[in-house]
């Protein structure tokens, strides 16, 4: 695979830095350019993130020294050196919808993290197992954009990727409601226990803006493109609660549904064992080579346990039994800053590469 260079924007934060211990190694792209706040310009990453490194492995050695860029006043000089790059900064909506638009004017391609996008309709949104179709839209933002080679592309909302890749298989059933509540990690929040103490034994019943997304985003996952725009798909019916609860890491969700054509118990385990998408056949350098796994075990799975499964990027289910309201009720875990959030932004990146997006 060519070799392309890359940037962070919002490099200080712990998506940025999560975005850099991924790309640390990475086979196919290399960090040319860091970028953050005026006020980190200058500085060296080292120095910018300093006491704020949240990660669990060290800073790359190699972007140690690296000098920040000023993510708003340095786009041309960022564009110059990258052939694209991933974005996750800490701006208001309109802001962040106008610095990633001027990267792409600036014919540079944005994988984004972040949510101001993901409902503008002719940017994709893609969990690169269930919708890589929706790359096709590209064709259609360039055109609106003036650009030859610059779009933007997000990913999806850390909360629904621990349950919308285990329905997203039982779609032929013909899913008709669902109930999800999810459970999710205080690094959702960019948050560690010594960041936040008073969520240590805690729970918060509210997450800002979390539930409208966790409603409305499979709608445009599961969308179809229609005259250069996609369009929201008009079911299943969902709803949700979003708590916030003390774990560092990993969204659970406590998932209910019911469908048009009952499946048995059998042929949903069937439908997540076997099921693979787009990099899983293109053997993707970030790709669980098994998507959705599914524990038996009662008390399974768990955060502690079982997030980090195929280095983050799996999905892990357990619990899946027959319901007295609905049909099936079941338990789903996914890492929210791996397969949520950065990891997931790498694996989408590395599907635009594959498919020649970035030529």
């Amino acid at each position: 695979m060519k070799q392309y260079n890359v940037g962070i924007i919002g490099a200080t934060g712990m998506v940025g830095q999560r975005f850099a211990t991924l790309l640390e190694d990475h086979p196919w792209f290399n960090v040319k350019a860091l970028a953050a706040s005026p006020r980190s310009k200058g500085k060296t990453y080292e120095e910018a993130a300093g006491s704020r490194w949240a990660m669990k492995t060290p800073m790359p050695e190699k972007m140690k020294d690296m000098v920040l860029f000023d993510a708003t006043a340095d786009i041309e000089e960022i564009a110059s050196m990258v052939d694209f790059v991933f974005c996750a900064v800490d701006m208001n909506k309109d802001e962040i919808k106008a610095l990633e638009e001027a990267y792409a004017k600036a014919e540079c391609p944005v994988v984004s993290n972040n949510s101001a996008h993901r409902f503008t309709d002719d940017v994709p949104m893609v969990v690169p197992e269930i919708n890589p179709e929706h790359l096709e839209i590209i064709k259609s933002q360039r055109e609106r954009l003036g650009t030859k080679k610059g779009f933007i592309a997000v990913k999806s909302n850390c909360s629904i990727q621990s349950y919308v890749p285990a329905l997203h298989p039982l779609k032929k059933f013909g899913i008709k409601n669902v109930l999800a509540c999810t459970y999710q990690a205080i690094s959702g929040a960019g948050k560690t226990f010594e960041t936040w103490p008073e969520m240590v034994d805690n729970l918060i019943p509210y997450i800002g803006g979390e539930e409208e997304k966790s409603e409305q985003e499979p709608l445009k996952v599961w969308g179809t493109i229609e005259n250069g725009k996609i369009v929201k798909a008009q079911s299943p019916s969902i709803t949700t609660q979003c708590l916030r609860v003390p774990v560092s890491d990993g969204h659970t969700a406590a998932v209910f549904v019911s469908f048009e054509n009952k499946p048995s118990k059998e042929e949903i385990l069937n439908c997540w064992k076997e099921f693979a998408g787009e990099p899983q056949k293109l053997e993707l350098p970030h790709a669980p080579k098994q998507f959705i796994n599914y524990f038996e075990e009662d008390n399974r799975p768990q955060a502690k346990l079982d997030r980090d499964l195929e280095g983050g990027m799996a999905v892990t289910a357990g619990r899946l039994r027959e319901d007295t309201q609905y049909d099936y009720k079941f338990v789903c875990l996914s890492h929210n800053t791996l397969r949520g959030a950065a990891g997931g932004a790498v694996l989408l990146a590395e599907l635009l590469a594959a498919k020649g997006y970035f030529d």
